[in-house]
């Protein structure tokens, strides 16, 4: 089992667990997520009214663990468990102690709330491994972190700690893992059919358009690209990418 869910009170603490791989997120991760995400919906608001989402130390999550991860299968659970946690009737706190990168922070961002550490790196790498994110993660990180931080990540690669972001307003509580926890009951004491409708609403509020040829063509044409190849071989090997443009 790569995802272990516990149950404290009326709070999901969901972790991933693959502390040896830095809890890179691999397609097992993403059908175990999946699962979770449904048996919280069938318990929820009776038997769980919050969750929070964290990592084994020593990381968040380090990203998508690039050994096989191609656009295809993965991609597409990727997606649905990002958009799952939007649609939990219960609200979802991160917990991030450690990097939180790639996949990581795309977790992060499909959260409701975030509590951190301070000394917390959060970024999307993805212009170091030439591929392109989808474009809920671009809406989301921009809505989440502003639109300047998401394009100083996105086209700087430029990480922030969550110190910095907790001043720009993406991360709304400094703390650890028991202060997440002890958010996390707070909530779980609010009505859980105002939380319910409330995040219903904010969701909503941040409906994804129809997808746009366009975007989709260079996403496509970034993944299926001899660079994509070169990002994800000189990652395994720690060294610099040579990217050509093609």
């Amino acid at each position: 089992m790569t995802v272990d869910l516990e149950h404290d009170g009326l709070v999901a603490i969901v972790t991933l667990d693959r502390p040896e791989r830095r809890n890179a997120v691999d397609h097992a991760t993403l059908l175990e997520l999946l699962d979770v995400q449904a048996a919280i919906v069938a318990r929820a608001p009776d038997a769980i009214r919050a969750v929070v989402l964290t990592g084994k130390p020593p990381a968040f999550s380090a990203g998508a663990d690039l050994n096989g991860v191609e656009e295809g299968q993965f991609a597409t659970d990727l997606a649905a468990v990002l958009r799952g946690f939007g649609s939990l009737p219960v609200a979802v706190i991160a917990a991030i102690d450690g990097p939180a990168l790639g996949a990581g922070a795309q977790l992060a961002i499909a959260t409701d709330l975030r509590v951190a550490t301070p000394d917390s790196v959060l970024g999307v790498p993805a212009a170091k491994l030439g591929l392109v994110v989808d474009h809920w993660t671009i809406r989301r990180l921009a809505s989440e972190f502003s639109p300047p931080i998401a394009r100083a990540m996105l086209l700087a690669a430029q990480t922030y700690t969550a110190g910095q972001l907790h001043a720009a307003g993406g991360i709304h509580r400094l703390g650890g893992l028991d202060d997440a926890i002890a958010w996390a009951h707070e909530l779980s004491r609010l009505a859980p059919l105002t939380i319910a409708g409330h995040k219903l609403g904010l969701e909503r509020a941040l409906h994804e358009p129809d997808a746009d040829d366009a975007f989709e063509a260079a996403r496509s044409a970034a993944w299926a690209s001899a660079d994509a190849e070169e990002g994800r071989t000189a990652f395994l090997e720690k060294r610099r990418p040579d990217f050509t443009g093609s």
